[in-house]
């Protein structure tokens, strides 16, 4: 406290001398008038502040409380979702389940029809064999068949005499005759 006193004293003694200080006389430093402004003051802008201090309160209250009731219906929505997403994860491996034992279902089907194709093809190849086997047989036999009539024919030609034709001419015309 000497400190301030003195302190004080050299702020007085310079203002004698320099012109500048603190004046001491409260009256005629309107000290009084000054205290009774400041405390006027803060009277009137302690009931202004007060009053605006308490909305900005009500205001900030107020904000708090939606933005609680906001993370509330957030939260619930994020259950939600995620209940959702679990229950979509279900139905997705149902489907792939489902996908694979259908892929499996559809090879069966095509191993299934495939061999049924390959026996298909293989019966038509031995019948298409078979008819070829035929056909050969046939004209093997035609061919025997035309060579063996040449043969005769020339055989009967080279043997065949007069009397011989008209024997074989009698003997058919009797046939025809007892026929009819």
């Amino acid at each position: 406290m000497h400190n301030y006193i003195q302190v004080y004293q050299i702020l007085c003694k310079h203002s004698v001398d320099t012109g500048f200080g603190f004046n001491t006389d409260f009256l005629e430093a309107n000290v009084v008038n000054i205290l009774l402004l400041l405390s006027g003051l803060i009277y009137v802008l302690k009931q202004f502040l007060g009053a605006t201090l308490q909305n900005r309160q009500k205001k900030v209250v107020t904000a708090i409380q939606e933005s609680e009731e906001r993370l509330k219906q957030a939260n619930i929505r994020l259950l939600e979702s995620e209940k959702q997403f679990k229950q979509t994860e279900v139905v997705i491996k149902q489907i792939e389940q489902e996908a694979i034992i259908t892929a499996e279902k559809v090879r069966k089907s095509i191993l299934a029809q495939g061999k049924l194709d390959i026996e298909r093809l293989t019966e038509a190849g031995k019948v298409s064999i078979s008819i070829a086997e035929m056909q050969v047989r046939e004209q093997i036999q035609k061919q025997i068949t035309s060579l063996a009539i040449r043969q005769v024919s020339l055989e009967l030609k080279r043997q065949m005499t007069v009397s011989i034709q008209s024997k074989i001419a009698d003997e058919n015309i009797m046939q025809l005759g007892d026929n009819l």
